[in-house]
């Protein structure tokens, strides 16, 4: 091989070799799929996507009712016995009635209750509606020293509600549903008995 073909061959080797350096370290290199753009958010848009909903429930009833009923009747009847009936019955003895009668009634009702609930629930996306908008549910369960603590939350969120973290608050889901139901050691105490169950199906009040 002659001197010029040597140089030729080495100069294609070294191109080719700075190539492929160059396209492993290149930015345009394709991005990992896995991997969020630089401008990307962590919003919640599509199906299976988790969103927080933070939970902040006050419920306060102040619900007063008072009546008062009063009546008054008095009543006076009076009659002399003359009944100018002649040679049949002239008179009959006379009478003098009076009645009174009163009737009152009061009566006064007050109910009260207050409640609050906070807490954060992370859902995932099941739906998207037409409009855009998302169904949401989730599940959370707690078990600490045997106390079980489960939170199911369902409802639709409009994702111009969702702020820049990610979460939605409560109050802006519609059809929010939460049930809470504790369970594990405590639950027997705080729940009626099997007779006293009976007991209220006997005597309700």
């Amino acid at each position: 091989m002659s001197k010029r073909a040597m140089i030729g061959l080495t100069a294609a080797v070294l191109v080719f070799g700075f190539a492929q350096v160059l396209t492993a370290g290149s930015i345009w290199a394709k991005r990992d799929s896995n991997m969020k753009t630089l401008y990307a958010d962590d919003v919640a848009r599509n199906i299976g996507d988790v969103l927080t909903i933070k939970i902040i429930e006050d419920s306060k009833v102040d619900n007063t009712a008072k009546r008062e009923l009063q009546k008054e009747t008095d009543r006076s009847s009076s009659f002399n016995g003359e009944l100018n009936i002649d040679h049949v019955l002239p008179s009959i003895p006379g009478f003098t009635m009076n009645s009174e009668s009163a009737n009152e009634l009061k009566s006064k009702a007050d109910y009260k209750d207050e409640r609050s609930f906070e807490d954060s629930v992370s859902v995932v996306v099941i739906d998207i509606l037409p409009n855009g908008n998302l169904v949401v549910i989730g599940t959370r369960d707690r078990n600490i020293g045997g106390d079980v603590q489960t939170i199911e939350v369902s409802g639709i969120v409009r994702p111009s509600d969702i702020a820049f973290d990610n979460t939605v608050k409560s109050a802006q889901v519609a059809n929010f549903r939460i049930v809470s139901q504790n369970g594990g050691v405590s639950a027997p105490y705080t729940k009626v008995g099997w007779l006293g169950r009976i007991m209220d199906v006997l005597w309700p009040w």
